[in-house]
């Protein structure tokens, strides 16, 4: 096979590797993709047999990769969620209704329509309680001041 077979090949193999990332993205086989399409142009451009053009492949592989891992791992990503990664931390600041007396032993409130373990207040039944931290799956609080009146 000559030269200009190879290079459409390595064409076509590049452009199927770019389709099977947008199918299945892992952002790896964009860096594969565009070396093999590359690889294609110089191979289509100055008539490269299949060990150079192999050895083309592997150098712009090993580039595209390095370059894109450059780019990429300055690139903050900016979370529409505050607390993407820990959703508890968003607690932080509500407000709960005790549901079950509480102290520095226990207790537990109601956020929202759930039930939760607490620990803090101290804080009677049917208090208000401010969420000021969570330990795993409990909730630390103190109480609301109450409003004179």
């Amino acid at each position: 096979m000559d030269g200009l077979a190879h290079g459409w090949w390595w064409l076509i193999g590049g452009l199927l590797l770019l389709i099977a990332e947008l199918l299945a993205p892992g952002f790896f086989l964009l860096f594969v993709g565009v070396a093999a399409i590359v690889t294609g142009l110089f191979v289509l451009l100055f008539d490269f047999s299949l060990a150079p053009a192999l050895a083309l492949f592997a150098i712009y592989t090993a580039l595209a990769v390095y370059l894109g891992r450059k780019v990429y791992a300055n690139r903050p990503v900016a979370a529409s969620v505050k607390h993407l990664n820990d959703r508890s931390s968003a607690l932080i600041g509500k407000s709960a209704v005790v549901v079950t007396a509480i102290d520095e032993h226990g207790g537990r409130v109601k956020l929202g329509d759930s039930e939760w373990s607490a620990r803090g207040g101290p804080a009677g039944v049917g208090e208000r309680v401010e969420i000021i931290g969570v330990e795993g799956n409990c909730l630390m609080v103190e109480a609301t001041p109450k409003l004179p009146g």
